[in-house]
């Protein structure tokens, strides 16, 4: 195992966006294809649920009713049923939103933070500068970064457990394109990495369940095809990118880890495969 207590793991969505195949994949169609918003649910022996991201809520709608935000639903056009969040599903899983102690949020794009609202006692986990990058934006620039500040509790810096250069870290095996990462609960359970690139700071985090190890990599890559066939996206999507030069090294280390740790899963969030293969459809 790469991380030191077994955990146990579903892979979930709520709601999907459309989009181009060829924006997200060198050479992909020009059709609109469906992307899953995906996030997980990591059931700890000691902490109980914890969520990895949450995909979209309605609130989404309400937040993008008028401009400049609405212009982020005419640019990515969302399809969402109210049974598909992440609160919906665990409920019915026997979850109740007041039991989710953590929500490790990998960025601050609106399908990621869509559903962080309702869990009222959850406190939230991030690398500070993922925050940093969006929480100073006006309205337009936020919009062009993906991010919908309302889509955030008012007590939201009060209930944040922020991560940076000083918190605690562990070292990786040997062979990995990583020499450490954050030991994000103190006890080796959940280990993120960063993966800034596509957004700054955001993490992607290592998690076992004893019988498999994954890496949920958040949009480090829209889809699997993508690592195991070396193909980058289209030029243009470097236009919404933080940083083209830290995206195209993370993509490499995922290819290497593909690589040499072939039976590694590694879980982008907006994969159909991924979801279609390891994901549970419900909570179990």
């Amino acid at each position: 195992m790469i991380t030191e207590i077994p955990v146990e793991l579903s892979i979930l969505s709520a709601g999907y966006c459309l989009h181009p195949e060829r924006l997200t994949l060198r050479g992909g169609t020009l059709k609109p294809v469906a992307f899953p918003a995906g996030y997980a649910l990591i059931r700890h022996p000691e902490y109980g649920p914890i969520l990895f991201d949450t995909g979209y809520s309605a609130r989404f709608f309400q937040e993008t009713a008028s401009l400049p935000a609405s212009l982020y639903r005419k640019i990515t056009p969302v399809v969402y049923r109210e049974e598909e969040s992440a609160v919906r599903r665990l409920q019915a899983g026997g979850i109740s939103p007041e039991e989710v102690r953590y929500v490790v949020l990998s960025h601050f794009h609106a399908d990621h933070i869509g559903g962080v609202r309702d869990f009222p006692q959850a406190q939230y986990i991030y690398l500070q500068k993922s925050y940093e990058a969006v929480s100073g934006l006006g309205p337009v620039r936020a919009t062009k970064a993906g991010f919908l500040p309302g889509l955030l509790p008012e007590d939201f810096r009060l209930r944040s457990i922020p991560v940076d250069e000083a918190s605690a870290k562990r070292a990786l095996p040997q062979g990995l394109p990583f020499s450490e990462a954050y030991d994000l609960l103190g006890d080796g359970s959940l280990l993120a990495v960063e993966l800034s690139g596509h957004a700054a700071g955001m993490i992607g985090v290592f998690v076992s369940t004893g019988k498999h190890d994954y890496l949920l990599c958040a949009d480090t890559v829209w889809s699997s095809r993508a690592f195991r066939e070396n193909r980058k996206p289209h030029l243009a999507a470097g236009l919404i990118m933080s940083s083209r030069t830290e995206y195209h090294r993370n993509f490499e280390r995922l290819r290497q880890l593909h690589e040499q740790f072939p039976k590694l899963r590694i879980v982008p969030s907006h994969c159909r495969e991924a979801l279609a293969h390891w994901g549970t459809g419900s909570v179990t």
